[in-house]
């Protein structure tokens, strides 16, 4: 293998909502919310972000790719596609979070926007 290039065999890690229920009000973690519109304004995370395929060029422009990102959907299935796929991107803290919005709304009713 040649030392030009080095592989990027990273990979996304998995949050618990009680470890994003820890640092959330340090506002050092970007929560990226995939789900549909919809239930993105039905209610969401407090502070989080509505990534979408219209906005995610912009997303991948603007955001700090060292800042750790936590990557929100439904129950935590969508969200590891698409952590990895920042992971792809060069981001270099990604977090899939494991029960998604759905655990979130159920721990956290009182942490959430609408």
């Amino acid at each position: 293998m040649s030392d030009s290039k080095v592989s990027n065999d990273q990979t996304f890690i998995h949050m618990q909502v009680a470890e994003l229920a820890q640092v959330i009000d340090d506002k050092t973690h970007v929560v990226v919310d995939i789900r549909d519109a919809t239930s993105f304004g039905n209610g969401r995370i407090t502070d989080a972000l509505h990534l979408t395929n219209d906005s995610l060029a912009d997303f991948l422009r603007e955001a700090d790719p060292d800042a750790p990102v936590v990557v929100c959907c439904y129950h935590g299935n969508s969200s590891q596609q698409a952590a990895q796929f920042l992971v792809s991107q060069d981001f270099t803290q990604v977090y899939s979070l494991d029960g998604g919005f759905t655990q979130w709304q159920l721990l956290h009713p009182d942490r959430i926007s609408r």
